[in-house]
């Protein structure tokens, strides 16, 4: 008996965010770690239609790293990075294509066995991500990178009003007629940005924003800009989780009401993030 009052609590906890947050529409960015293991996966992706069938608009944006990773070692090829942003020649390019394409297709199939409904999307399809080459860093050319200039969003807004989860590659297509690899978590920023989201949740392998790096316990829960902007300057953020809360804030300025970054590790760590009182990683808001 007690265990069936402790689920109907939660329920009742439950209550106010999914009345908060029905037919609002929700970018999900979804790697790493995550991706990899098929029980996180899963967890993940039951949230994912979950969100759907209590009448929110989950949009999910994909990486495919760790695989694009392995098929480029597995040519003999070697696998460059310059600040973060994966070097991508013409073969490399190739690679991050099929893999993305694999890794999105396998994601709708699974959405589908879990009773959602969801399309695939390349990003170069009908123009939907349109972008131009990143410039060089630090003096070096780091190929097929793009940034995005422009989202074509009517396609996922059809999409969402019909109750369909679109499942988006990070690819784009430059005016040069080109196809660019594009940072997942800048993808996701600029189609919440475009589609006036209520939130953009960025899955990660960490808790969130760290006090202290090598303690997972001493996230920060909830964050703003200005703050976000004293952190980075005092090296409390650093590495990848600085292109994260970057594109956070490009979120956030734009009408973008809340950004989260979460452990996606953590079973059904999107419902705990978003349905409960305390969350589990970090928020960040504009003020």
């Amino acid at each position: 008996m007690e265990e069936m009052i402790r689920k109907a609590d939660v329920l009742i906890e439950a209550l106010p965010y999914i009345q908060s947050f029905y037919d609002k529409t929700i970018v999900i960015k979804y790697g790493g770690a995550a991706m990899t293991d098929a029980f996180i996966r899963r967890n993940v992706l039951e949230d994912i239609v979950f969100m759907s069938y209590v009448g929110m608009r989950p949009i999910l944006v994909h990486g495919g790293g760790p695989y694009i990773s392995k098929r480029i070692e597995a040519v003999g090829k070697e696998v460059k990075f310059v600040r973060g942003f994966r070097v991508t020649d013409e073969e490399t390019m190739e690679i991050v294509e099929d893999e993305l394409s694999k890794v999105n297709r396998d994601i709708v199939r699974e959405i589908i066995s879990l009773g959602g409904s969801a399309i695939s999307l390349s990003g170069k399809e009908d123009h939907l991500i349109e972008v131009k080459k990143h410039p060089e860093i630090d003096g070096q050319d780091i190929g097929f990178v793009g940034e995005v200039t422009k989202i074509n969003g009517d396609v996922i807004q059809k999409m969402i009003t019909s109750d369909i989860i679109p499942v988006i590659s990070p690819i784009g297509i430059g005016k040069d007629g080109f196809t660019y690899n594009i940072n997942a978590d800048q993808s996701a920023a600029e189609i919440a940005r475009n589609l006036s989201a209520l939130k953009l949740v960025l899955l990660t392998n960490v808790r969130g924003i760290l006090k202290n790096q090598d303690k997972p316990d001493t996230v920060i829960s909830h964050v703003s800009v200005p703050e976000v902007e004293e952190l980075i300057e005092s090296k409390v953020i650093i590495g990848g989780m600085i292109p994260k809360v970057k594109a956070c804030i490009r979120a956030l300025e734009r009408g973008v009401k809340k950004t989260h970054i979460i452990d996606g590790r953590i079973p059904h760590g999107i419902l705990l993030e978003i349905f409960t009182d305390k969350g589990i990683g970090t928020e960040i808001v504009k003020r």
